[in-house]
């Protein structure tokens, strides 16, 4: 994988406020060149037809390109990812799981609309162990799912997670054994850092066996012990290690999306302060990318 890095943003760094025009223009002014939107319906209301031809206007007017949308990871309308009721598509019981497949199908059809190219998704919780029936549940829902998304034009990318079934090994073996055609997986960096392993081990044992099914990339930053979302350079990444992992990819020009975790409270910076750090470290990023 060669080639320069393009400018791309996740907004879960504004995930507890609506995604107005006015953050897309500030995240334009900041410098991106695209987005990938973080599925809550507080943040985006992503099944009502009037809210996706407003976003796909703002998204017009402010030059930005949509790359790809996250999957929601609850089944209510919280705002935070850690809260609420798990939406999974590992659910034994098939009510439930119905009921996130047809969530989700409503995330795809934002494509009618408003194109993109590829829908993120985790297996499971922050905590899923790995369960026969669980991954029995993950096959039918996704088979059902990538058809639905592959109508629409939607790549479904299944991302690596701290929990046993989004580890990286049993992702690839679910793949090799189910004989899912088109699935994907998205890289997320920050989660292969957190592996149980040596620390100079765990990008390259946890990239490896992805590596020729990897069709995007999260970029954020951690010390190694906690799901921080920091930028990158903030933690203990060793991002020139990083980059020649990632430039292993036999994907050229693979979407690589800063999501960095939101800063809230009283003190919290505000938006252009957020924007500005999330600039900072991709310039960083870029110079070690070119070096």
């Amino acid at each position: 994988m060669q080639g320069t890095v393009q400018r791309l943003l996740s907004t879960y760094l504004f995930v507890s406020r609506k995604l107005t025009p006015e953050i897309l223009k500030q995240i334009a002014g900041a410098g991106f060149q695209g987005v990938e939107i973080f599925c809550t319906r507080s943040h985006f209301e992503y099944s009502m037809k009037p809210e996706i031809r407003s976003m796909a206007d703002a998204l017009e007017s402010s030059h930005l390109q949509l790359v790809s949308m996250h999957a929601p990871t609850s089944r209510d309308h919280s705002a935070m990812r850690e809260s609420g009721t798990p939406l999974s598509i590992c659910e034994v019981e098939r009510v439930r799981r119905v009921e996130a497949m047809d969530e989700l199908k409503r995330v795809i059809d934002v494509a009618d609309d408003l194109p993109y190219a590829r829908l993120i998704l985790h297996m499971g919780g922050s905590r899923e162990m790995a369960d026969p029936r669980k991954r029995d549940a993950a096959f039918s829902t996704l088979e059902h799912l990538i058809l639905h998304a592959h109508d629409a034009g939607v790549t479904i990318c299944v991302e690596n997670t701290t929990s046993e079934m989004g580890d990286p090994a049993y992702l690839r073996a679910f793949v090799d054994e189910t004989r899912l055609t088109g699935l994907r997986f998205n890289f997320d960096i920050g989660h292969a850092h957190l592996a149980e392993l040596p620390e100079e081990e765990r990008l390259e044992k946890s990239f490896s066996p992805l590596r020729e099914l990897v069709s995007s990339v999260h970029l954020h930053d951690n010390h190694g012990e906690k799901d921080e979302h920091l930028p990158l350079f903030d933690g203990t990444i060793d991002w020139p290690a990083a980059i020649k992992i990632l430039r292993s990819s036999p994907q050229t020009s693979l979407p690589l999306v800063l999501e960095l975790k939101e800063k809230t409270g009283a003190e919290a910076p505000t938006v252009a302060e957020q924007l500005a750090a999330a600039r900072k470290s991709l310039d960083r990023f870029e110079l070690a990318w070119s070096a």
